[in-house]
């Protein structure tokens, strides 16, 4: 069963570090380009960041840009989000997610499985 799931959620004081990790079963990890997407109180999902199915390509949204850094592991089939400098509006639910291309394009389309999230809140 193909299976995405995310950790590394939790409560941070604002300026504070996560790293969130998305591990993968069920399907090869390898050949699909992973993103991380976030969906705040009241508002819409959005594509945070995209990394290409060989690690040669990347893309964030202007808002986390210099502040999050996205990697995987292949072999051991996990995508991670590297979350530093949080501020208050970076509380969201996080999502990985695998697309049905190996690229990443800056519309964030195409999505083929989704995990269930993890909760990131960033309060004093």
């Amino acid at each position: 069963q193909l299976q995405l799931v995310e950790s590394g959620g939790g409560l941070v004081q604002p300026g504070g570090s996560l790293r969130l990790s998305c591990a993968a079963s069920g399907f090869t990890l390898g050949y699909s380009a992973i993103g991380w997407f976030r969906q705040a109180p009241g508002k819409e999902r959005e594509g945070v960041s995209c990394i290409s199915y060989r690690s040669d390509s990347t893309n964030y949204a202007d808002s986390v840009k210099g502040r999050f850094t996205i990697s995987r592991d292949n072999a051991k089939k996990t995508v991670y989000l590297q979350m530093n400098s949080l501020k208050p509006e970076d509380t969201a639910v996080y999502y990985c997610a695998a697309f049905g291309s190996r690229l990443c394009y800056t519309d964030y389309e195409g999505v083929d499985y989704w995990g269930k999230g993890t909760l990131v809140t960033v309060s004093s």
